[in-house]
């Protein structure tokens, strides 16, 4: 014979049906529940903890118990996330924040990393194929470049599932919304922000094979040009995927050419991002160069990496934390909304590097 608290909690989930799955429906107090059904509270609250249990509801202290949206009987809800890198510097942030929002809907969260490999990308999508999701948020793999993968990406819609890109989309799937920062703008602020302190020669590093480093760039060359300075190529280098591989084994090869083939008598550098302004002061301080007296250092993200070195690094910060926006587009999707792509303004962080 079933408990009381089993009972109650079959009760209880017919509310939530006839609720129709609706996620912040909420329940009924403890002292109401115990009340119309003439039961302990003890009883209510071992029947509430059971429906905890299999994600049905979420209990917020002083508050009350709310519906995930997820129905009795239903299976679970799973929004896939892929991105390139689990050790990123700048993920476990939008994963904190990703997670949090899904779970309060009602969703698990399954993350994937692709290496940057497009074949990698490839097999993941294939497998969320035979093992369907509600959701995919994703970072492609080597978005400045052609992707065979278009395809996949297509067939997971046409099955139902809701695809939102983040940070940068592949081009040939420019119909798909996608979260990500206003690169150009980002770029063009550096540039600006090191004309005004009165460098006239600047330089730059950027990422070749993801969409963000030509997007920053482009903002580069496009504020060099407006302000009458001088857009030198042999100024800028370029790395790849591979490249950031050799970075991370402390190869310095690639930075100690950039200082002997193209920083020539340039004051400033702009670089595509923390970890690679990071070091670089190491390279120019290990040279006898002075930061910023010599060479002034400036990046995008604002990572904990501005502060890990000799030289404070000055930095573009997200106003918007990109992982809360981009879990709410996707709920919005999710919800059958129509949903245009966002992009994320910075807000400049100045310290010792520039």
């Amino acid at each position: 014979m079933a408990m009381k608290y089993q009972l109650l909690a079959d009760r209880l989930r017919e509310e939530l049906v006839r609720a129709s799955g609706l996620a912040g429906y909420k329940l009924p107090t403890e002292q109401e529940i115990s009340r119309q059904y003439r039961l302990s509270r003890q009883t209510v609250r071992h029947a509430l903890r059971l429906l905890e249990e299999e994600g049905l509801i979420q209990r917020r202290q002083g508050s009350g118990s709310y519906a995930t949206g997820l129905l009795p009987g239903a299976p679970p809800r799973q929004i896939a996330v892929m991105t390139p890198f689990l050790d990123d510097y700048i993920f476990p942030a939008i994963l904190h924040d990703v997670s949090d929002i899904f779970s309060r809907q009602g969703y698990s969260t399954a993350v994937y990393a692709t290496g940057n490999c497009v074949s990698a990308e490839r097999e993941i999508l294939l497998r969320l194929l035979e093992e369907p999701v509600s959701g995919l948020l994703a970072e492609g793999a080597k978005t400045a470049l052609p992707t065979p993968n278009a395809g996949l990406y297509q067939r997971l819609q046409q099955a139902g599932a809701s695809v939102l890109f983040l940070h940068s989309a592949h081009s040939e799937l420019d119909h798909i919304p996608c979260v990500a920062d206003n690169n150009y703008g980002g770029g063009y602020q550096l540039v600006r922000y090191l004309a005004d302190k009165g460098h006239r020669e600047i330089a730059g590093i950027f990422k070749s094979d993801d969409m963000q480093g030509p997007q920053r760039y482009h903002g580069v060359l496009s504020a060099l040009r407006d302000a009458g300075l001088p857009i030198r190529d042999r100024r800028f280098a370029w790395y790849g995927t591979e490249d950031r591989r050799l970075l991370e084994e402390r190869d310095g090869r690639l930075l100690e050419d950039f200082l002997r083939d193209r920083l020539g008598n340039a004051t400033a550098v702009i670089c595509y991002n923390d970890e690679i302004a990071h070091r670089l002061i190491q390279a120019l301080l290990g040279s006898g160069r002075r930061v910023p007296e010599d060479v002034a250092v400036v990046s995008f993200d604002n990572s904990y990496l501005c502060q890990l070195g000799p030289v404070p690094i000055t930095s573009l910060s997200h106003r918007q934390r990109m992982g809360r926006a981009a879990a709410e587009q996707m709920v919005s999707l999710l919800r059958g909304a129509a949903v245009r792509s966002q992009f994320l303004e910075w807000e400049l962080i100045i310290r010792a590097s520039g």
